[in-house]
This record gives structure tokens, sequence and C-alpha cells, in this order.
């Protein structure tokens, strides 16, 4: 998400610029530079600089750090840094995070109330979630982070042993979005209310809405103002399930598409060896990149049909393309993916109809680039470099 300006708690805003300081800018540089070669002590001095300068702890966790994440998100995207490379940047922005505690900027604000910050279950990328977290501490909220990956039934627990006064929930792939629904629900049941944020829940928080949170904000910011404001208590609701509220799910597309994802694939795969008899020249390195590249189409269709969504899936697919150019695989490689996977689905017409409309934002965004056709939606960022802070 974001990492701009966003509503400022009205209690607790970013102080001014200080007159004659280097900037955020500048301490946004160093830190890059310090987490692109990996210099620990480089990366904790590029922090501390503004802090010493006069700038509040907000401004550098969501001006300094945030940004320079999202680069390190792009910089993977566009080929010009591993895996690995990208999971080291990462590891040191959260290593930075940590070392801003010990700065007397740190101390938190006047107490306020409790609030437990998570990722949903399979949600991996928490540094987001960690920026959230640090913000409203310095607020004054009493905060639980619980980190990556928290399970809907180990969450409500901690909201039994704690009682805290609202949940911050972050997802960055919209592949998660069943399971946020599930976290949302179980939450809500026991009367706890539920802010979201993260790329999962849409650039707008369409998703947010229609899994039921009570409240959405694009940045940390907002969300800190949403919490300062006060979150209502959600009404308690009869038994039923988190699909009840989605009656397109009746038609059991979504279910079965995941189900049988691993079979969608083998499927797929066996395909594409028919049309590209190169492929018998694969390595085993490649045909298991290809199948990954795959079960990300399928998960991806999986999460469309949960939300009943065709843009979701279509910006997926223009964000795939992009990735698969940089690294000189040529995106038109997903077509005929993409036409075997409707084979296979003939007699599913969500599927085939977000398939099709797949199709076309690649078509759109194929004529964008070489100016013969008008532009198609596209994602700036990967899903897991978009931030909650």
């Amino acid at each position: 998400m974001s990492t701009g300006p966003g509503t400022a708690d009205p209690v607790g805003p970013p102080h001014p610029p200080p007159a004659g300081a280097d900037g955020l800018e500048a301490a946004r540089t160093r830190l890059w530079e310090a987490v692109r070669v990996r210099d620990a002590e480089g990366a904790t001095a590029a922090v501390h600089a503004p802090l010493d300068q006069g700038y509040d702890m907000e401004s550098v966790l969501l001006d300094v750090i945030a940004p320079v994440q999202a680069r390190v998100g792009r910089e993977w995207a566009g080929n010009r840094m591993t895996v690995a490379e990208e999971h080291a940047a990462t590891a040191l922005n959260d290593r930075v995070v940590g070392a801003l505690s010990a700065h007397p900027a740190s101390r938190p604000g006047a107490p306020r109330g409790r609030v437990a910050v998570a990722c949903v279950d399979g949600e991996w990328h928490a540094l987001p979630a960690r920026l959230l977290a640090e913000v409203l501490r310095v607020r004054g909220w009493e905060v639980d982070f619980l980190g990556a990956h928290v399970p809907s039934a180990h969450l409500v627990d901690h909201l039994h042993t704690t009682g805290p006064d609202a949940v911050a929930l972050s997802s960055s792939l919209a592949t998660r979005l069943p399971t946020a629904h599930a976290a949302v629900t179980a939450c809500q049941a026991i009367g706890v209310p539920v802010l979201v944020g993260g790329a999962a829940f849409g650039a707008e928080g369409q998703y947010a809405r229609l899994i039921g949170a009570d409240a959405w904000a694009p940045d940390a910011r907002g969300a800190a103002g949403l919490l300062a404001a006060g979150l209502p208590r959600p009404v308690l609701k009869g038994g039923g399930q988190p699909v009840d509220a989605l009656p397109y799910l009746a038609d059991q597309e979504y279910t079965m598409v995941g189900r049988t994802r691993p079979r969608l694939v083998r499927q797929v795969m066996g395909g594409l060896e028919t049309r590209f008899p190169a492929m018998a020249e694969y390595g085993a390195a490649q045909r298991q990149r290809t199948a990954e590249d795959l079960a990300h189409v399928v998960d991806f269709l999986a999460a469309a049909l949960y939300t009943d969504d065709d843009r979701l899936f279509g910006d997926f697919l223009v964000w795939t393309a992009g990735v698969l150019n940089s690294r000189g695989v040529p995106d038109r490689s997903l077509d005929p993916a993409l036409e075997l996977l409707a084979g296979i689905l003939q007699d599913f017409p969500r599927s085939n109809r977000i398939l099709a409309a797949g199709l076309a934002s690649l078509a759109a965004a194929r004529g964008a680039a070489d100016g013969s056709r008008p532009p198609g939606r596209t994602t700036e960022n990967p899903p897991e470099t978009e931030e909650f802070a």
C-alpha cells in the first residue's frame, strides 16, 4: 500500500521538518545504499540521522524505511535483485526497525488502549505489519505484534486472553482472502472489531468490504487515525461460515479449482509439452519454475472466483507478464497456458469468464506498450511489496 501521508492522528501527527536538516530524502538514499550492500551499521546510522536532526519516529518508519522496502520489491520484480538478495534486504530493514527502539525518539505517547497486530494465516510478509505496530506503539497504544502467519484459532485464543480494543490484520496477497475472511469472522464472533490493510484487500479496500471487515485503511497513518477515532464493536451474528456471505460460491467453482490445483497444473504442463516440443529439453529446475508459475496462476484464479472479480486476475497476469519479460521470458507464454486451463475448465462458466478477461487484460497491456491499443489496468508493484504502512 501507499506509504505517503494519510489522515494524521489528531493527537499524534508527525512533526514538521526541522530547519536545516538533511531531510528524509537523504535518509532514504543512505538507507537504500546500505541495504543494497547489506551494511547493517550503515543502515542503522541512516535511520538514526533524521531522528537526531529532529524528525519523529513515525516519519522515519513510514517515509524512510517503508519506501526503501517498496524499492526492494521493485528491484526484485525488475530482475535487478535475486530472491536471496531481496530476502537479505528485507531482513536488514526489519533489523533496522528493531534498532530504532533504543533511540530516545521511540518513547511511546500517552497511553490509549490495546491493539493486536498480525498477518493472516499463510502470509509471511510481516514487515508492513511490524511498521504499523511500531507506529501505533509510538502513538501510545499497547501493541501485541504477533508477526507472520498467525492461524485464526491461535489469534482468537490470544484475543480471549488479552482482550484488545481491536485487531489489525495485514495481508499482501489476494490468494489469502479466503483465510482473511475466516479470521475476520472469527474475531468478530467474540466481539472484537477488525481493521485490515495490505494489497490483498484491493487498492480501494473493495475486498475488505466484501469479506465484512469493520474498517480498512490504505496506509499506517490512516489505520492509526481510524483506531484513534474508535472502531465500533461488531454486531454478533448467529452461526454460519464466511462463505455463506458470498452466494455465488454456491456454484462450487472456487472449491473445485482450489482442491484440484495439483491436477490442473499437471494437465496444463502436459498440454504445454505437446504444444511446445522444446519443453522436452527443459531441465529439472526449469520445469519446477514453470510448475510454480502455473500454480500461482491457479491460485489467483481461485482468488478471483472467491471475489467474483475479473480485475483481480487480470491485474495479476499483467504484473506477472512484467516479471517474465524482465527475466527474458516472453509474456506470450502465458496465453497457451490460460487457453489450456480454459479448455480443462470448459464446464466452469465463471472460470472461463475470468480466464477470457485475463487474456484480454494481457492483450490490452501489450497494446499499450506498443501504442496500438488503449492501456489496460496494471499493478505497479508486486503484491508482496505493497505496504500496510
